[in-house]
Order: structure tokens, then C-alpha cells, then sequence
């Protein structure tokens, strides 16, 4: 289909995974199999989709992918509430890589109405 380094939805789901990964080190080592272990994956499930997407070989694949990352940086974003809500992040760093999680949702959702209006 193409090369999904070529999408800035993956781009910045990258280094979204980045920057959950470098807030999650700090966490309770309590946390390490729950919280952390969750956070992590749903953040890596939102570039990992949109890569496999890519690797496939029609676009109604592609988008189905597409939804699945969506659906990860939906659960990632409760995640973040979460970890907030238990002061394992200041607020404020919360609303600001929940807000680039907002992002990130309306490009996927954006790239998914292009795709299905090329169909």
C-alpha cells in the first residue's frame, strides 16, 4: 500500500509512544505490570496499526487498521485520566498529551474519510 512513514498521523503516534514510555519510567513500580504495562501498549498499538495497515492489500484493510489505532488512543486516553486521577502525573501534563492524543484521533479520523471517499 505504501510506507507508513510517509503519514504524519504515524509520526506523531511515534513519538507519542515516546514521550508515554518516558512518563510511565517515573510511575510506581507497583504499577509496573498494570497501569504501565497498559499505558504502553495502548500507546504502541496506535503506530504499530497504522504500519500494518500500510502492509496490506487493499485500502478497506488499511482503514480497518486505522480504526484499530483509533480505538487505541481512545483507551489511552482514559489511561491518562487514570494515571491522573491517581497522581501518577501532575495534571498539566496530562491535559497536554491527552490533547496531542485529540490530535492525533482527528487525523486518523480524517485520513479514514479520505480513504473511504476514494473507495
Amino acid at each position: 500500500m505504501g510506507n507508513y512513514k510517509n503519514y504524519k498521523v504515524w509520526e506523531k503516534s511515534h513519538q507519542l509512544v515516546l514521550d508515554i514510555y518516558g512518563l510511565t519510567k517515573d510511575f510506581p513500580k507497583s504499577e509496573q505490570y498494570n497501569l504501565i504495562s497498559q499505558m504502553n501498549r495502548a500507546s504502541v498499538s496506535i503506530p504499530t496499526n497504522i504500519a500494518e495497515g500500510c502492509g496490506r492489500e487493499t485500502q478497506k484493510e488499511f482503514i480497518r487498521f486505522l480504526y484499530i489505532a483509533s480505538g487505541s488512543a481512545h483507551e489511552l486516553d482514559y489511561l491518562l485520566l487514570l494515571a491522573s486521577d491517581l497522581g501518577y502525573i501532575e495534571s498539566e501534563i496530562s491535559k497536554n498529551i491527552i490533547s496531542e492524543i485529540d490530535e492525533i484521533k482527528k487525523m486518523l479520523a480524517a485520513l479514514i474519510k479520505t480513504i473511504k471517499t476514494s473507495l
